[in-house]
């Protein structure tokens, strides 16, 4: 595909490969994620008659990586029909609003695939926000009861030890002849 390799090397992690039988590469797919939305791009096959057999084997890889990571949404610039075919509809002006500013550089038309919806995540954002202030309520509450508990057994202990001081006392004062010999 004549990509820059110093490029590519950077970015290696993101490639999802196809191997031949002889251990060559096939094909290529990129995955790139930005703000939890992922970019399919530089599909690459080193013969493009394989094209049709690869695209799916690498979309089922891609698409489960972008599952894994909790992507929102797909984007690609790719025209190929496979695409069409995997559901991603041309963006539109709403779709488009929602395209991490790292990629809005580019003019070409942009297919898209929503894979959850936005505000289910906020949502549950919000919810397990909620969840760890609760949680942090509750330890707190948790230490209150830990201090007062000290409290309760410090001042108990401090009054047995009383006690067992008056005994002493009472004892050696009616038998003195106990610490004389």
């Amino acid at each position: 595909m004549d990509f820059p390799v110093e490029d590519l090397a950077r970015r290696i992690t993101e490639f999802q490969v196809a191997e031949a039988v002889d251990g060559t590469v096939a094909g290529a797919l990129g995955l790139q994620i930005a703000e939890r939305q992922g970019r399919v791009h530089s599909e690459g096959f080193s013969d493009f008659a394989l094209a049709d057999q690869l695209r799916p084997l690498l979309w089922d890889r891609v698409h489960a990586v972008a599952t894994n990571h909790g992507l929102l949404r797909l984007w690609t610039q790719e025209q190929a029909p496979f695409w069409s075919h995997c559901g991603l509809i041309t963006a539109d002006s709403e779709a488009l609003g929602k395209l991490p500013a790292v990629w809005r550089t580019s003019a070409h038309s942009w297919l898209t695939l929503k894979l959850k919806e936005d505000v289910e995540t906020v949502s549950l954002d919000k919810e397990f926000a909620l969840f760890m202030e609760s949680e942090k309520q509750q330890t707190q509450k948790a230490f209150a009861h830990a201090r007062i508990l000290k409290g309760v057994a410090t001042l108990l202990a401090l009054g047995i030890l009383a006690l067992v001081m008056v005994a002493a006392f009472l004892v050696i004062r009616r038998n003195p002849h106990l610490i004389g010999r």
